[in-house]
């Protein structure tokens, strides 16, 4: 199910849980978001989340299809996603990609809106670093999913597969995202002060809900 949208891109200032390409940033800022435009909430029976999807460029695709995140929805407890109003599977700006700038997930809440929103990766499968070498700290949190690092003229990149791109946007990136949505729900009012409990949660519920839910498939 798609949400008529406005042609006006979506401004905000409040985002929390923002992986980028190369690299993990978290932002916090205070007040609700500003928005040149709005997403309403759903209405009464309306089904949730909403699904909102762009069209990409042919430079890039989503490794998940819908149904794949609906089913991964479906193995978590009710309580961890009742909450969630829209899932918005968003394109990126192929400059931003060649500079490892792109981001890869976001959760954003206000105005009883609850939104992750899930980037689009190259078809290359080629996750950009920049000419830094990424640290052993960016490299682990990546490691159970690619481990193939390479450099070339235009820096260092992981080198996934369209399979293990599948698996770390279900298994990881999206119940990190999910995690900060959780853990906003239940756990805690963000600040600035506490960014990095934050984001420890969202790690920890990831893993967690990733190896429950192999456990689930499994038997």
């Amino acid at each position: 199910m798609n949400q008529n949208r406005k042609e006006t891109a979506w401004k905000k200032n409040r985002k929390f849980g923002n992986i980028h390409g190369g690299r993990m940033q978290l932002k916090c800022a205070d007040g609700i978001f500003k928005r040149q435009h709005n997403l309403l909430p759903p209405t009464d029976g309306q089904e949730t989340p909403i699904f909102i999807v762009e069209n990409t460029s042919r430079d890039f695709y989503f490794p998940a299809t819908i149904e794949e995140i609906k089913e991964t929805l479906k193995q978590l407890p009710i309580q961890h996603t009742k909450y969630l109003t829209h899932i918005w599977l968003d394109k990126v700006k192929k400059s931003e990609y060649l500079k490892g700038e792109t981001l890869q997930g976001q959760f954003i809440c206000g105005s009883k809106v609850y939104l992750i929103k899930l980037y689009a990766v190259p078809t290359n499968n080629k996750m950009l670093f920049g000419q830094a070498k990424p640290t052993a700290r960016q490299l682990s949190f990546y490691k159970p999913y690619c481990t193939d690092i390479k450099h070339d003229k235009n820096g260092w990149y992981l080198q996934w597969t369209d399979e293990s791109y599948k698996k770390y946007y279900l298994e990881k990136l999206l119940l990190h995202e999910i995690g900060h949505c959780v853990d906003y729900i239940y756990q805690r009012h963000w600040s600035k002060a506490n960014l990095k409990q934050m984001e420890d949660f969202a790690d920890n519920y990831a893993v967690i809900w990733s190896n429950n839910i192999k456990q689930i498939i499994s038997e």
